[in-house]
């Protein structure tokens, strides 16, 4: 009797392990090869980018679509938890290799459900945007879907980060949501977002626009002031991200972000200081040198964060670390 429980278990830990990797080859070997192509890594990529190795815990790995006869691996979005230089973030990140990440009815329950974790728990948020908008055979299901993470947008606004990271062409309602969020990230060259594509754009307004005139990385943050940074890879928008969350707390329950020593004195005097600024009130000077100046320094490196360096640039905003 033992021996046939055994086989019994072995029989079906074989087949949940060949269903995970079924799941994990996402949109299948041609749809991958075509992500990469165009110089995009896929969605476990970049969660596994982002997050501290090994930290991961995924989370309705085997969703499934209500639509009859559809077989999109994990909805085309995975969902989970994580940890980020050993703080608790909760990701999702869209699969664009898979019905090109449209958003189902399914897929909105699996986004809700960690943005519902996240703000109960207190911790950042992340979402890896890289979706083609509503998937239309799920018709008003997927647009209610929408409309439930835009109203989790507004409920988790001033209470938890939202950080997103647009990373594919995204439309519609597809950008809808990481417009309510607190901080987006865009990849230069392969990052696009606006209200209506260029073909929408032509057909009522008999205007010939690129997409990356209409809504690309710098488009976004030189002229909207939507993307608080445009980067020049996936592996340098994900560094970005990772240092934001190094200035916040690991959750809202903690009154502090965590205390980073990088070896400058408290009693260090800058002298360079009165030679930047000028006694001549009309004369400009460089405001960022006076920011290097005055918070503490480290080897090698740039000692604050800077947010919307390209729009407004009459005002620098910034994350920096004093004592």
């Amino acid at each position: 009797m033992a021996e046939e429980d055994k086989q019994i278990k072995d029989e079906l830990l074989a087949g949940l392990q060949e269903r995970r990797q079924k799941v994990e080859e996402m949109g299948g070997r041609e749809s991958v090869d075509r992500q990469k192509k165009r110089g995009k890594l896929t969605a476990r990529e970049r969660i596994n980018e982002l997050l501290d190795k090994g930290t991961f815990r995924e989370i309705a790995m085997f969703a499934k679509s209500r639509t009859v006869g559809a077989e999109i691996a994990s909805d085309a979005v995975i969902t989970g938890y994580g940890e980020i230089d050993g703080k608790k973030v909760y990701v999702f990140s869209q699969d664009f290799t898979s019905s090109g990440g449209t958003l189902s009815e399914i897929h909105a329950k699996k986004i809700c459900n960690v943005m519902d974790s996240a703000i109960k728990q207190g911790c950042s948020l992340i979402g890896i945007n890289d979706s083609g908008g509503a998937r239309i055979q799920d018709g008003v299901d997927a647009l209610a879907g929408y409309g439930q993470i835009f109203y989790r947008n507004t409920l988790a606004s001033g209470v938890i980060p939202q950080i997103c990271a647009i990373i594919g062409p995204c439309a519609g309602g597809a950008v809808y949501s990481p417009a309510l969020m607190d901080f987006i990230f865009m990849v230069k060259g392969i990052s696009y977002a606006f209200i209506t594509g260029p073909r929408v754009v032509k057909t009522v307004m008999g205007q010939e626009i690129s997409e990356e005139e209409l809504g690309g990385a710098m488009v976004a943050q030189r002229k909207a002031g939507v993307a608080c940074r445009s980067e020049n890879s996936e592996e340098e928008c994900f560094k970005s991200m990772r240092e934001l969350l190094s200035y916040l707390p690991s959750s809202n329950r903690e009154k502090l972000p965590p205390k980073i020593d990088w070896g400058d004195k408290p009693d260090r005097k800058d002298s360079s200081l009165f030679d930047i600024v000028p006694v001549a009130p009309s004369k400009p000077y460089d405001m960022r040198k006076v920011i290097e100046g005055v918070f503490d320094q480290r080897k090698g490196s740039t000692n604050y964060f800077e947010l919307f360096p390209l729009f407004a640039t009459n005002i620098i905003t910034c994350f920096a670390r004093l004592m």
